[in-house]
């Protein structure tokens, strides 16, 4: 099995991870709270608040990779960053899992730009020509067809440092304790390692049926589950907080990506041509192994899952709401608000 090669266990089916259930009576309390932050979810002015943030986190990526020399290896970590097209859902939800806790958004910025830069660097290495051979981006031409394979490969290999450095350097040591952030670099180096995001890329190379879900949940579900956990980290949350973090987090990660695979299928029906390449890839998707009307369960299965987590928050009262509110946005875009397959 390709699991033990890696040394990996692969956890029980994904969807199938079990919840544990309070009792009756606080069972009722919660269920009425969950109802009304969820009826105020709905409400919640979302893209101001996603808006306002991306605002924040581009203007100190662009201070965090001032070009020096060698100006090359610069120019192309700013080229994938600074995306025009980057959601910063990473960051993002490690701002908003921080301000859950009564965390400050100073202290939670500079791992913020960190796991932005970590982001790019792995999306940077997924497009080469030896993995997915991707030729755009966020769209724009992807590092190495502008670069060079050889400069896209040190811009990758440059941001996961920087990023690193930049917590050390930049976060607040009156609002965040040294052992606070030791914990932080440690879960990043966790979900982007062997066992983490690379474990997905070489799974998602090997192939077989058997790896596919392991595959997409190391791949897509790492990132989400680092950016929530580390937002955590950063607050002070507790260790139960913590494992419902990474879960969520988890959730929400694995969910755009199968809404991803449900839009690519949606965009193909709906007649846009797309060459050979294109459709080799989406035998790696979530539709081609399941098909369109079972990808949708399985999203409708994972937002369930990812408010479930949240349940836990109800004493945060209104500061939960954005984290409600990117599940919904990572589910319905493809279907109410008909929004498009991005990075």
């Amino acid at each position: 099995m390709v699991f033990s090669t890696l040394g990996l266990s692969p956890p029980p089916s994904f969807h199938c991870l079990p919840r544990s259930r309070p009792g009756a009576r606080f069972a009722a309390r919660c269920s009425a709270s969950v109802s009304m932050t969820q009826t105020k979810s709905a409400l919640f002015d979302l893209k101001t608040y996603w808006t306002t943030l991306i605002g924040e986190i581009n203007h100190k990526l662009e201070d965090a990779i001032a070009v020096q020399y060698p100006e090359q290896i610069y120019e192309a970590m700013k080229y994938s960053v600074l995306a025009k097209g980057a959601k910063r859902a990473p960051p993002v939800m490690c701002v908003a899992s921080c301000e859950l806790l009564g965390g400050s958004r100073i202290a939670a910025f500079p791992t913020a730009c960190a796991l932005e830069m970590v982001h790019a660097a792995s999306l940077i290495h997924d497009d080469l020509p030896c993995m997915d051979d991707d030729p755009s981006r966020r769209g724009q031409p992807s590092n190495h067809t502008v670069y060079g394979v050889d400069m896209a490969i040190l811009a990758g290999d440059a941001l996961f440092p920087l990023g690193f450095r930049h917590i050390v350097s930049h976060t607040p040591s009156d609002l965040v304790p040294g052992p606070r952030i030791l914990r932080v670099i440690a879960e990043i180096a966790r979900a982007v390692g062997s066992t983490g995001m690379a474990a997905g890329q070489f799974l998602d190379l090997e192939g077989g049926p058997d790896a596919f879900e392991f595959a997409q949940e190391k791949k897509f579900g790492e990132m989400a589950e680092c950016s929530a956990v580390c937002g955590g980290l950063i607050a002070g949350a507790e260790d139960e907080e913590i494992q419902r973090l990474r879960r969520y987090g988890r959730a929400v990660g694995v969910l755009y990506q199968v809404v991803d695979d449900i839009l690519e299928e949606t965009t193909k029906e709906s007649g846009s041509s797309e060459d050979e390449k294109d459709e080799e890839k989406r035998g790696k998707s979530y539709v081609q192994v399941y098909g369109v009307e079972k990808a949708r369960e399985v999203a409708e299965e994972l937002r369930a899952k990812a408010k479930g987590e949240l349940d836990g928050f109800e004493k945060y009262g209104d500061s939960v709401i954005p984290l409600y509110s990117f599940v919904d946005y990572a589910a319905d875009r493809g279907f109410s608000v008909g929004g498009e397959a991005s990075s």
